[in-house]
């Protein structure tokens, strides 16, 4: 297994991954990539709100496992931060999170046919990416997650899978690491 990335490193990654998947189209103006911090892993970085592609290391904020920005920062974070603090929470095996809206892959999630892979790429998703329905315990919303109760249950819904597939909204990829958390995200 590499070596765990510095912190100044991770940013660093971090800007580029964002840049990366806007690029592809995996991420729009409003998803999101994170990382748990390399040294507490009970904290996690994540840029401000603000559109993948903009996003400098100077964006980049630190929160902890609540979804709370810490050392006093005031800058305006992601509204769905809730969705990366609650994953980290649950599965200390994943060290990056990515939150996409790609339009190719919403269909799946209110969908009879299963996402599952085509081609060796792909192969994390042979055992299929599970459906987080928000309206199954919270009735009928936004479908965004919006707190940590909401973050807690697509946790649950991911379990120890790679991708989860959020109905009508998205899905959420994860990895041991910011690059296979990316890889994994472009090619579901």
């Amino acid at each position: 297994m590499p070596a765990m990335p510095t912190l100044p490193e991770l940013v660093d990654d971090l800007v580029a991954a964002n840049r990366i998947l806007a690029g592809l189209s995996v991420l729009d103006g409003f998803g999101h990539v994170s990382a748990r911090h390399p040294d507490d892993p009970s904290r996690y970085l994540l840029s401000r709100s603000l559109a993948p592609e903009q996003v400098t290391r100077d964006d980049v904020m630190t929160f902890d496992l609540a979804s709370n920005a810490v050392g006093g920062d005031a800058r305006t974070p992601y509204l769905e931060r809730f969705i990366h603090g609650a994953i980290y929470a649950r599965r200390p095996d994943v060290h990056a999170v990515v939150h996409s809206h790609a339009a190719a892959v919403v269909p799946f999630a209110a969908s009879s046919v299963a996402l599952r892979p085509i081609y060796h790429m792909s192969s994390f998703l042979a055992a299929g990416a599970p459906v987080f329905e928000i309206r199954e315990r919270f009735g009928a919303t936004d479908m965004l997650v919006r707190n940590d109760a909401q973050g807690t249950a697509l946790a649950e819904s991911l379990g120890a899978g790679a991708v989860v597939l959020m109905r009508g909204h998205g899905f959420c990829a994860v990895g041991e690491s910011l690059p296979v958390a990316v890889f994994r995200a472009h090619y579901t």
